[in-house]
């Protein structure tokens, strides 16, 4: 249920100051982002999996932690980054 090599590759371009930069807070909480929607189709089709679910609800908190960082120190980042995602916040 990994992330390809070439959807990581562009979300971290389109999300990052250069094509290396994975380490930014923005790049991670998109590549969060996208492995929880491919959870959420994953667990939607599988019912009964409950790693899966326990899996996806772990990341979420991640990516939970994550934005409340970002939102205290880039707040223009912050609104700017969960337009862009489509989160609801």
């Amino acid at each position: 249920m990994a992330l390809s090599k070439e959807s990581v590759a562009s979300i971290v371009t389109k999300f990052g100051k250069n094509e290396k930069d994975t380490g930014a807070t923005e790049v991670q909480i998109a590549l969060l982002t996208e492995r929880i929607n491919q959870l959420t189709e994953h667990c939607k089709q599988f019912k009964k999996d409950m790693s899966g679910q326990r899996g996806r609800l772990m990341l979420v908190g991640q990516r939970r932690r994550m934005l409340k960082y970002i939102q205290r120190t880039n707040l223009e980042g912050y609104r700017k980054l969960i337009k862009e995602l489509g989160l609801r916040k």
